[in-house]
């Protein structure tokens, strides 16, 4: 059995964890399993959105770090392989597509990871978040550290990061880490339906508006004005604009197709 489920429903790419009996936890053929995943939608023309959900009462334990050991001594990090792209975005290139987050029970370390690189996260009530690994002599290396200040401020970040302590789905609501707090069970019905609003947009206005805010975050404001408009040139001249017009006069729904 695969332990990530995937599957192409329209034009969104699902991801699933799928070791519910381990609840969800990590092993190195995991993630192999979901950076190629990643790199299925980065790639295939087709896809514009993806979303990451996972089986069972939980979204992941964390990393099953018996088996990560060794890959965190050899100075070099989590490496993926040929066709496959990192889903904490530590290591090569990053997504151009946006991918929705759902959790759900616990989401721990790794699984807070894989989501402070996404673009939109749904969260059942009673999900709980924690970054454990100054508890297991470590400290978090698959993002957090370099994001997770930018997302909540850095009182709050350290507060969890240096602690290991759980904060809630109520507190990730209120910084913003989460954008939408459902009942349990609505968590992948909700992040469903973001992500087909998404992929009904115009996918080169969507990737254009995701890369502009990267551009902001990573390398400046000043850098991203600069791009701005050179990058919006192309987006001007392609079919999708046309039709978005047409559709505003006609009053009707565009059907958008990437181009």
């Amino acid at each position: 059995m695969s332990l990530v489920n995937v599957e192409k429903r329209d034009h969104v790419l699902l991801i699933g964890l799928n070791r519910p009996e381990k609840m969800n936890a990590m092993n190195r053929e995991m993630y192999h399993q979901i950076a190629a995943a990643y790199y299925q939608l980065e790639n295939d023309p087709e896809l514009r959105v993806g979303l990451m959900y996972a089986e069972g009462d939980h979204f992941t334990s964390g990393l099953q770090l018996d088996d990560w050991a060794g890959v965190f001594a050899n100075g070099k990090g989590i490496e993926p392989g040929e066709g496959e792209l990192d889903p904490f975005h530590i290591t090569g290139p990053g997504l151009s597509k946006p991918v929705v987050f759902a959790a759900q029970g616990i989401c721990f370390t790794c699984g807070v990871e894989m989501m402070l690189n996404t673009d939109v996260r749904v969260a059942a009530k009673g999900t709980r978040f924690a970054q454990l690994e100054v508890k297991r002599g470590i400290f978090a290396c698959g993002g957090a550290t370099i994001r997770l200040q930018r997302e909540i401020g850095w009182g709050n970040a350290q507060r969890y990061l240096l602690t290991g302590d759980e904060w809630t789905a109520d507190q990730a609501y209120h910084w913003g880490l989460i954008q939408e707090l459902v009942e349990p069970g609505e968590q992948f019905k909700v992040a469903l339906e973001i992500a087909g609003n998404i992929a009904k947009a115009a996918p080169l206005g969507v990737q254009g508006s995701l890369r502009s805010s990267k551009i902001a975050v990573s390398e400046g404001q000043e850098a991203a004005k600069q791009r701005l408009f050179p990058d919006l040139q192309p987006v001007m001249a392609s079919e999708d604009v046309k039709e978005g017009i047409q559709s505003f006069l006609e009053r009707r729904d565009a059907v958008f197709k990437g181009k």
